[in-house]
């Protein structure tokens, strides 16, 4: 439980770069999105309607080509930069959509493509692979899938946790419940940090056996409750000092992303904190680049995309709580503290 010597950051950008070259060529060779804006630049929504996109994918698209330098906001409208002018135009003298679009085809695209116009995640043999809904075919559920996700997940969180549980001071608290916890390594990370804590982990069966071998090995078995949960529809334990949601809400659309906080700050006692430690968009929806990109791989394997510390603070005001400032952690992630 000690932070890398290394920051592995620029590892996973370049692993997230195959989603700027999908989203352009969808973009150029199947929305025409250029071309359409060149005509008449257009609100957002209005955008979305003319693409035929619902709203998620519309403001993962947008986003990207804003952070690619390719659009901009002007008063509420998005229009054409003074680079897309002069290279993205179909027919310009120094138009390269040409030669971009001879991607149009290739499976990555089409596959982006078709989750753009669906706005439906990617399925992985045994269903949706991240997320677990209740009617939802999930490879959650799965002994071998889940264990494989599960793990993978814990690639970055073994990384980021040690530094999480340095940024946040629990020496007061006594007890944390981790929403869809997955292999627990975030509340291990507390524990090993604050000796008087207790954690209770909330995820699905098939995860919380990954969880429940981490927390032996890490000696914490008897500070540290795996409690099987559907987040959204079974109870949550009551007068926490701290829940924390890590990289969680960002697998949701945003009726699910209200209704979760609103559940977690019932769970809080007064004065109890509720942390969302994710990766964070801009407020102005048009970056920075390596999160539309994260936001991307997001919209295509779940129901979510990266939201902004700015959407997460009026969520959380809805629910009667008093957020702070984002601090940073490790891997573009953040945690946004907010107290009841």
């Amino acid at each position: 439980m000690t932070p890398p010597t290394i920051d592995p950051t620029p590892i996973f950008e370049l692993f997230r770069g195959n989603y700027g070259t999908e989203l352009l060529t969808a973009a150029v060779a199947h929305f025409d999105v250029f071309g359409r804006l060149s005509k008449t630049p257009m609100p957002l929504a209005d955008l979305g309607e003319a693409l035929g996109l619902a709203e998620r994918p519309t403001v993962v698209l947008a986003t990207a080509l804003r952070a690619f330098g390719l659009l901009t906001d002007v008063e509420g409208k998005l229009h054409l930069t003074a680079l897309a002018c002069e290279h993205l135009l179909p027919g310009g003298r120094f138009d390269v959509g040409d030669y971009v679009s001879l991607a149009a085809n290739s499976p990555g695209v089409l596959a982006m493509v078709d989750r753009l116009k669906t706005n439906r995640p990617a399925e992985h043999g045994s269903g949706v692979a991240f997320i677990y809904r209740e009617g939802v075919a999930s490879a959650m559920e799965n002994e071998a899938a889940a264990r494989h996700f599960t793990l993978a997940l814990a690639g970055r969180a073994k990384n980021v946790a040690p530094i999480l549980a340095q940024k946040v001071a629990l020496s007061e608290a006594k007890l944390v419940v981790d929403v869809g916890g997955g292999t627990g390594i975030y509340s291990i990370a507390f524990l090993r940090r604050n000796p008087n804590l207790r954690a209770v982990v909330l995820d699905r069966p098939e995860v919380l056996k990954v969880a429940r071998e981490l927390a032996e090995a890490f000696g914490v078995t008897e500070r540290l409750t795996l409690q099987p949960c559907d987040m959204f529809r079974d109870p949550m334990p009551g007068n926490a000092d701290v829940v924390l949601l890590s990289n969680i809400l960002h697998d949701w659309d945003v009726p699910e992303c209200r209704a979760l906080i609103a559940r977690c700050a019932g769970s809080l006692r007064t004065g109890g904190q509720l942390l969302i430690h994710d990766v964070f968009l801009n407020d102005a929806l048009d970056g920075p680049l390596p999160m539309a990109l994260y936001s991307a791989a997001l919209f295509t394997l779940t129901e979510g995309r990266l939201y902004s510390a700015g959407e997460y603070r009026a969520w959380l005001r809805g629910s009667g709580l008093a957020p702070g400032a984002v601090v940073p952690t490790l891997i573009h992630c953040g945690v946004l503290a907010s107290k009841k």
